[in-house]
């Protein structure tokens, strides 16, 4: 059950970052500035999808605790990398974001590191 946990503040998470670049990407003239914030809470309260990512942050949250009471925090923690790699092949496939040769390197070190740590327990 607490891989479960784990699985879900994944899926939370990156729900909430995608949907939330997804939407971000639709604005073509964002103020800068003092006028930047106000921008943005309107955005956030005009755009049922931001909320909806602003909600699955909140759940991702309930499903960490959840994870808490399963795990250690040392081990549950590196699964959290699995969100990098997620979120950028998904930007990748429907953003059109560039994966050039470093955050191939990058991405491959985050996996690394959790069959390292992975081992470890």
């Amino acid at each position: 059950m607490g891989y479960l946990f784990i699985a879900g503040t994944i899926l939370f998470t990156v729900y909430g970052q995608l949907i939330v670049r997804q939407q971000i990407g639709e604005i073509e003239d964002a103020p800068t500035g003092v006028g930047l914030f106000r921008f943005l809470v309107e955005f956030v309260f005009t755009r049922p999808l931001v909320l909806s990512g602003l909600a699955a942050a909140f759940v991702a949250s309930l499903f960490w605790m959840a994870t808490l009471t399963r795990f250690e925090l040392s081990f549950a923690y590196p699964f959290m990398a699995l969100n990098f790699l997620i979120v950028v092949i998904i930007g990748v496939a429907v953003f059109g974001e560039v994966l050039n040769a470093s955050k191939i390197i990058g991405l491959l070190i985050v996996c690394g590191g959790l069959v390292v740590i992975a081992q470890g327990t």
